[in-house]
């Protein structure tokens, strides 16, 4: 059973991956709809590769009280310790995608931030305080509506 969840969790890691690497271009595209509804997909996976991981957990720890006096690399075969081995560098690579996709975001987040402070201009009102919108901007506002 450890095979099967291993392989599962190194499958679903895979798929992450590749949907991490498909919003990367998504979003260098501005196609947000594609990203949002990855999402989606992304979160129902991550639950699938938690479960899987606790199964995993549960099998190491019945593996290790059948035989409590032996180190674990010891009882484990080649083809399970490979498969963990497997397992580690594909949540490096998407630990490393996930680090880049999330600096892209913030770049796009700042862009439309200055964008926006651009178009409606800020006014601090006071040390480490939120800004709130200049008062002229009211004024107009206020006027246009009268």
């Amino acid at each position: 059973m450890l095979v099967q969840y291993l392989k599962g969790a190194i499958a679903d890691l895979q798929t992450l991956i590749e949907y991490t690497k498909f919003d990367i271009e998504s979003i260098k595209v501005a196609n947000h709809n594609e990203i949002f509804e990855s999402n989606t997909k992304k979160e129902a996976l991550i639950q699938e590769f938690e479960t899987k991981k606790s199964l995993i957990d549960q099998e190491i720890r019945i593996i290790k009280n059948n035989q409590p006096t032996q180190e674990l690399q010891d009882i484990l075969s080649a083809e399970i310790i490979d498969l963990f081995g497997n397992m580690r560098d594909k949540l490096s690579e998407l630990k490393k995608l996930n680090s880049d996709y999330a600096r892209i975001v913030f770049a796009v987040l700042e862009f439309f931030t200055s964008l926006k402070d651009r178009i409606i201009p800020q006014e601090n009102i006071g040390y480490g305080e939120n800004k709130k919108a200049s008062s002229q901007l009211k004024a107009n506002i206020l006027q246009v509506q009268v």
